[in-house]
């Protein structure tokens, strides 16, 4: 990765934009930390009326396009994925109930927003009523999906799949580009406030926990894999290592598919499997961003001493494994994606949504590697499954990008 690429990365900007955040709130005067303050209010704002129409333009073609898809084969891949990315969210939210009371133990989350009470407080704000709420633009994703795979509307998709592109470029040209400042405003507030000592010192402690338990992970995902396909695990997570190490330098599953596609054929993956599992898998696949999401929600809940009972998390994970698969293919996608569903069932205000984007921004690379090496647990499962002609119908499974890793691009980037 050169310099220019480097410091035009997300990651740095968000970096340099906490970095100048806490310095700033050393001494920057009321009324210029206002303007920030005035623009957090109006950013967060947009992503309120913004969330539920990107619920709703990426979800229907997505759900519409599995029923055109390859069949079994494809519900059988997009089952087990969606599945691995909801036992990792329900690992975390174990993991979190065990660690948690000791691990953040006497700390506090304080939101920026308190800062209201000292007299910093917007210049101005400007109401936007979103056009529908978050759980309405799901159900309505759902029945339109299921509809359009009913009627097979080749107008009506075409029409959902430029409306999911639309959307998608005014996250990348919008959305992202304004998280820096954002995170800067909050950084800033939370610094002024007095409360980013606590802050940092307990995400740092989460971080650290969600960087370990993606390895826990993977090593989950093969020594079940290996089981059924009757392989070593351990000889195959190491087949796997390039494909790891990869995606920890590019950020990007889609970037990553020829080394994941090369590394799943030496563990004895059929080509065809291996060609059809892996470019799909960095559509639909993401256990690593779910544990990462998961356990930097539950532990914001933690820390403001919110409520969070196993039936939430569960809702809450069940939902959030869904948005995962209609993720945008753009830096920081999936957690824009989850952003709704914090607000809406874990009750999130917009500095811990600020928090949480900074956070899973932070150590993205390592989910994107635990999701790019989980495909091949997949691949191994389902090249079992192919061998044992499940159902009496060979492995025969085509659908659209699938076996273009150029194609599975514009889905799989940076998630």
């Amino acid at each position: 990765m050169n310099s220019s690429r480097i410091l035009n990365s997300l990651l740095f900007k968000i970096i340099v934009a906490i970095l100048l955040g806490i310095v700033c709130s050393f001494f920057f005067p009321d009324w210029l930390a206002r303007v920030f303050v005035t623009f957090n209010s109006l950013f967060s704002g947009f992503l309120g009326f913004f969330v539920p129409v990107l619920i709703f333009a990426l979800i229907t073609p997505a759900i519409s396009s599995l029923g055109r898809g390859a069949g079994k084969w494809l519900g059988v891949t997009v089952g087990l994925a969606y599945a691995s990315t909801v036992i990792s969210g329900l690992i975390a939210y174990g993991v979190s109930v065990a660690t948690y009371s000791w691990l953040l133990a006497d700390q506090q989350l304080f939101e920026a927003a308190d800062i209201d009470e000292g007299g910093l407080s917007p210049y101005f704000t400007i109401e936007m009523d979103p056009p529908f709420a978050v759980m309405s633009a799901l159900l309505l994703a759902f029945t339109v999906g299921i509809a359009m795979t009913a009627v097979k509307s080749d107008t009506l998709q075409q029409a959902a799949e430029e409306l999911r592109s639309v959307i998608m470029k005014v996250i990348e040209k919008f959305v992202i580009p304004l998280l820096p400042p954002f995170i800067f405003g909050m950084f800033l507030s939370m610094g002024m406030n007095g409360n980013l000592t606590d802050t940092l010192s307990a995400f740092l402690k989460v971080l650290i926990l969600a960087t370990v338990m993606t390895w826990i992970v993977l090593l989950i995902q093969y020594l079940l894999a290996g089981a059924y396909a009757g392989v070593n695990p351990f000889r195959a997570l190491k087949n796997m290592l390039p494909a790891y190490f990869t995606a920890l330098g590019t950020s990007s599953s889609a970037a990553t598919i020829p080394v994941t596609l090369k590394s799943t054929r030496n563990n004895g993956v059929s080509e065809s499997v291996a060609g059809f599992v892996v470019p799909l898998g960095a559509t639909v696949h993401l256990s690593g961003s779910m544990m990462k999401i998961g356990l930097f929600a539950f532990a914001v809940m933690y820390l403001t001493d919110a409520q969070l009972t196993f039936g939430m998390a569960l809702g809450f994970v069940l939902m959030l494994g869904i948005m995962m698969v209609a993720a945008p293919g753009v830096p920081g996608g999936a957690i824009m994606a989850a952003v709704g569903l914090l607000q809406t069932q874990l009750g999130f205000d917009e500095s811990q949504i600020a928090l949480m984007i900074a956070a899973y921004i932070a150590i993205d690379s390592f989910g994107t590697a635990c999701n790019v090496t989980g495909d091949g647990a997949i691949a191994l499962t389902v090249n079992k499954m192919a061998r044992g002609d499940l159902g009496g119908e060979k492995f025969n499974a085509s659908v659209p990008g699938a076996g273009d890793p150029a194609a599975a691009a514009e889905d799989g980037a940076a998630r």
